[in-house]
């Protein structure tokens, strides 16, 4: 009987574990997006630190990055506990903000071209510490996507998979970020190697910058795809219309298959920048009317 009992424990356990499995995939796919940016943000906050102390400054904000979702981890499951209906609504609000964010960017310059000679902040505890609020607002982010994933399975499976979750982006994040910091060095030593090392170092002093204007445009880009893709799912008859339409576009002769798989992508996007464009608009003219 005491077998039979530890063999249905066990069972459980590894039914239990595999869910968690199953939901990690599909939250880390549904957070993914974010990631591009999470990565650009944190990686040019850390540029203009001395070459030495740039590992310790991204363990400083790793550290703070772990302390957030410490935080905001047991803030969600309380909501999706005792207020699920606010889920929706924080999707959206978060959808709403990463289309905000997205538009200020490609906007910002256009609309606040004062804000071109702001200095930013030049001490490595201001760093930190501004490091460490935008990871808040992009944990946030990702921490309330992966609500919405798992919010109809089991309280404990909702756990694991929020705490696999904020572990391993944190651990993804900040590891990459180390990386990418050290490029530059890697590169630097290389380059004063002789032969294949000095061909290396060369194309990685020349890969450095690229990649952090690349991260940054991707990270753009995952702003409005992954925030339109949460407003159209949440105003449904937007993610019909869009359903509709790809599946419409199958019958386009040659391309049909390409064209429904691009399009839903490509529309939701449209829709991530229509709302950011629309928001930084309409913020921008409620700033200029408060100031007279």
């Amino acid at each position: 009987m005491a077998g039979a009992s530890l063999l249905t424990l066990l069972d459980d356990i590894t039914a239990l574990l595999d869910d968690v499995s199953v939901m990690s995939k599909v939250a880390a796919k549904k957070t993914a997006g974010v990631l591009g940016d999470d990565l650009a943000l944190n990686a040019q906050q850390v540029t203009g630190v001395s070459a030495a102390r740039e590992l310790p400054v991204v363990w400083s904000v790793a550290k703070g990055s772990l302390l957030n979702k410490v935080i905001l981890v047991p803030a969600a499951l309380a909501i999706s506990a005792f207020a699920s209906w606010l889920i929706t609504p924080l999707l959206m609000l978060g959808g709403l903000f990463l289309c905000f964010e997205g538009a200020e960017k490609i906007l910002g310059r256009w609309l606040h071209p004062q804000h071109d000679t702001k200095a930013p902040p030049t001490t490595e505890a201001e760093k930190i510490k501004g490091a460490i609020r935008t990871d808040f607002i992009l944990s946030a982010e990702i921490i309330v996507l992966t609500l919405g994933v798992v919010a109809a399975e089991p309280f404990l499976t909702q756990v694991l998979t929020m705490s696999a979750i904020a572990i391993a982006m944190t651990i993804g994040v900040y590891g990459l970020v180390a990386v990418i910091v050290k490029i530059d060095d890697v590169g630097l030593y290389f380059s004063q190697k002789a032969n294949a090392l000095k061909h290396l170092g060369k194309a990685l002093l020349a890969f450095a910058p690229w990649l952090m204007k690349t991260l940054s445009v991707v990270g753009t880009a995952a702003m409005f795809l992954v925030g339109g893709g949460i407003l159209t799912h949440g105003v449904h008859s937007i993610g019909h219309w869009i359903e509709h339409a790809s599946l419409e576009s199958v019958a386009i002769p040659g391309i049909g298959k390409i064209v429904s798989t691009l399009l839903p992508t490509l529309l939701n996007g449209a829709v991530g920048l229509l709302a950011g464009a629309v928001l930084v608009l309409l913020i921008t003219a409620f700033h200029k009317w408060r100031q007279g």
